[in-house]
């Protein structure tokens, strides 16, 4: 499993501090807090476009299939966040990226905090909203992630998901409330937006127990009550965004193979959540079958079960490397056969990992540049019915 966001890790990101993170320790104080007494909410919740059907998204009413990009570094910038990868011209991509198209995009904690001042400053966050809003786009914010990576630089175990998501871990530049605090300011602030097409809590999260300082996979064991954490997290957090946005979608955000919490029959259980409109899966295989990963937990397992929940299932993100190992305009035509062969088995959209403005064709990346060849099938592959 790759970890969300798989963009290179600025010097910011110095791995010192996501050892320490890692394993919880360090010298800051943990609390549990309340919203922060500066922290108000914003205008009263825009009209929900989308909605969702057992047989798919649909927009204004209308079937809907988007096809589109994630976007990890959008909130990106320099004077006034740690940021995440390069900064990006986001009039560019919102005038370039198809109409009717999703862009799914990093919205963590810590890029809406200022670096210097240690205070929240929405400025880089803002803009993102107002660029889409100004090129009548859609788009899905990501208000957390499980590795912490351009974000609070905690790798979120089994206690985070039972409580610590309501306590307060004060770190510079990155975080001034709980993650549960950190829900309502950015739903409270946003849900005004009419660029909003639903909100997803975490990126691929993961109740799993690390056994070392360091939170790589090999490292890690799963809970026997992994699913039972999750599926309560998922129950409760999700209460937040229904309470203060109860028209828009709660996406679910997981990998959806064989993760801890969700392997098995363990997606089924989880996704019953009725804080769980969208479920989602994560298609890194680069298999030439549109449905990998076996029996168990691959996607054609997931597509019966997101059917059997009345579910729509969103490939949320769909990545195959390019550049010096495979040309881009090959990595296109084995993108639109993975991608047409989930559709046809009955997705309900693809999200492709990832844009950057700053292509590296020297090397062997998920990246995709402003000129890459995969901006046609994305303009191809979205329908509006």
């Amino acid at each position: 499993m790759v970890a969300f966001p798989r963009v290179r890790i600025l010097a910011a990101l110095a791995a010192t501090a996501l050892l320490a993170a890692c394993s919880h320790s360090g010298p800051h104080s943990v609390v549990t807090t309340s919203l922060p007494q500066q922290v108000t909410m914003g205008a009263p919740a825009a009209e929900a476009v989308v909605g969702a059907t057992p047989q798919g998204l649909t927009l204004r009413g209308r079937p809907w299939w988007p096809a589109g990009f994630n976007g990890p570094q959008f909130a990106t910038r320099y004077s006034v966040n740690f940021g995440c990868g390069a900064e990006v011209n986001l009039d560019d991509f919102f005038s370039k990226v198809p109409e009717n198209s999703l862009t799914r995009f990093t919205m963590f904690q810590a890029l809406a905090v200022n670096k210097n001042t240690g205070v929240l400053d929405f400025t880089a966050a803002d803009a993102v909203f107002a660029a889409a809003e100004r090129h009548g786009r859609m788009i899905l914010p990501v208000l957390g992630a499980q590795t912490g990576d351009c974000g609070d630089e905690i790798f979120k175990q089994r206690q985070w998901f039972v409580d610590g998501w309501t306590e307060f871990t004060p770190i510079h530049g990155r975080m001034v409330m709980s993650f549960s605090d950190w829900l309502r300011t950015a739903i409270g602030r946003w849900r005004s937006s009419s660029a909003v097409a639903g909100w997803e809590l975490i990126g691929e999260p993961e109740p799993s127990i690390c056994r070392s300082s360091q939170c790589d996979l090999r490292v890690r064991t799963c809970p026997k009550d992994a699913a039972q954490v999750l599926r309560t997290f998922m129950d409760e957090a999700g209460r937040i965004p229904r309470e203060l946005d109860p028209a828009r979608l709660i996406f679910a955000g997981y990998v959806g193979g064989s993760q801890c919490g969700t392997a098995g029959e363990d997606f089924r259980y989880v996704s019953q959540s009725p804080n769980v409109d969208v479920v989602e899966y994560h298609d890194y295989s680069e298999a030439d079958t549109p449905l990998p990963n076996g029996p168990n937990s691959g996607l054609g397992r997931r597509l019966v079960q997101a059917r059997e929940l009345g579910k729509p299932l969103l490939v949320a993100e769909i990545g195959e490397n390019a550049g010096s190992c495979e040309s881009l305009d090959e990595r296109r035509t084995r993108m639109e056969r993975r991608i047409s062969g989930q559709r046809a088995a009955g997705s309900a959209g693809a999200l492709i990992w990832a844009f950057v403005p700053d292509p590296r064709p020297d090397r062997c990346t998920y990246d995709v540049g402003p000129d890459d060849p995969l901006w046609s099938l994305v303009a191809a592959a979205t329908t509006l019915g």
